[in-house]
């Protein structure tokens, strides 16, 4: 009797279908069968969010409105006073940039996170270690970059304000450059989620398990590389201006983990109410959180790059890009 092998599948007659990649820390080796379809959707949906999002809105309606109130004072009016008030700027200025055009990745960022043990407890514990560790990733960049802020000082591109005929400053293409490549790199995160390319972090993230979660914090902390808001640029200048290094790391550490304080605090509320239910549901079907990462970071990467270089160049005419009428 002759033993029947099973034959790997083929994508078109007598060529067999590319193997897909090894399982890894982005993915779990369960690729979704409409990968097509949830990169399309992801895309899509960047897109979409780059059509409708406001940054006058997310920026002063919400942000000013956040920081005075956290400071009880006008935070743009008012002079930040000494390197106390400096830091509690900063602590307040990285709360109130919570939602703004910068912090889409975030969300991105903790999709990893998703799912966990069954009971609640467990749950919390499970999802504050690579938490930390993804803060961690974003504590170093930030405070490195705040460093060399104090010792360089006002001469940095994020200074420069000059756009020679309407066209672009070099703040606006430092933050293009940036968001740019956080963008792809989002992207390129999302492809291997599905199984489509393999995760760049493979490697090292079977030799350190927690490489992953720091370079996503580091991802994090260089948004303060790029970051146009106001209240942030406020502050960058108080650092540089300081030429004090210890107050310029220490500032740009507090605006990063400001930032991430209500969106950790929101994920946590969701892993411990909604944990039990979600582990169930990706459980039913492994190949649903290969699909619920890689949407997450496509959606975000997508944005990243459309809303920081496309739309950019748009408002300042040089392109036609589609925007909502309250976004201009």
């Amino acid at each position: 009797m002759t033993q029947l092998t099973q034959r790997p599948p083929v994508d078109a007659p007598g060529r067999q279908a590319p193997a897909p990649p090894e399982p890894s820390f982005f993915f779990n080796g369960h690729a979704p069968r409409r990968r097509t379809l949830v990169a399309v959707v992801s895309a899509l949906f960047g897109f979409a969010l780059t059509v409708v999002w406001s940054a006058e809105f997310v920026d002063s309606t919400i942000g000013d409105n956040v920081a005075d109130t956290l400071l009880g004072h006008h935070a743009k009016d008012t002079p930040i006073g000494g390197v106390l008030a400096g830091l509690a700027f900063a602590v307040a200025t990285g709360i109130a940039g919570t939602f703004t055009a910068c912090n889409v990745a975030v969300f991105s960022a903790l999709a990893p996170l998703a799912g966990g043990p069954s009971s609640a407890r467990r749950r919390l514990v499970a999802a504050l270690q690579p938490l930390s560790r993804l803060a961690l990733g974003a504590v170093a960049v930030s405070a490195l970059y705040g460093a060399l802020v104090a010792v360089v000082g006002t001469g940095m591109p994020q200074f420069d304000e000059s756009a020679p005929g309407g066209g672009l400053s070099g703040r606006l293409i430092q933050a293009m450059v940036v968001y740019g490549l956080i963008g792809v790199a989002m992207l390129v995160l999302g492809l291997s989620s599905l199984g489509v390319v393999k995760d760049p972090l493979a490697r090292i993230s079977r030799r350190y398990p927690g490489a992953p979660m720091l370079f996503m914090g580091a991802l994090i902390g260089a948004f303060l590389v790029g970051r146009p808001f106001p209240l942030f640029r406020q502050l960058f200048r108080d650092a540089a201006e300081s030429g004090n290094l210890v107050y310029g790391a220490a500032a740009f550490v507090l605006q990063t983990l400001g930032n991430l304080v209500v969106v950790a605090a929101l994920f946590l509320l969701v892993t411990v109410v909604f944990g039990r239910r979600l582990q169930r549901w990706l459980t039913a079907r492994p190949s649903r959180a290969s699909a619920l990462m890689a949407a997450a970071f496509i959606a975000a990467g997508v944005f990243m790059i459309l809303y920081w270089d496309l739309r950019i160049l748009a408002r300042r005419d040089l392109i036609w890009y589609p925007m909502a009428p309250w976004a201009h």
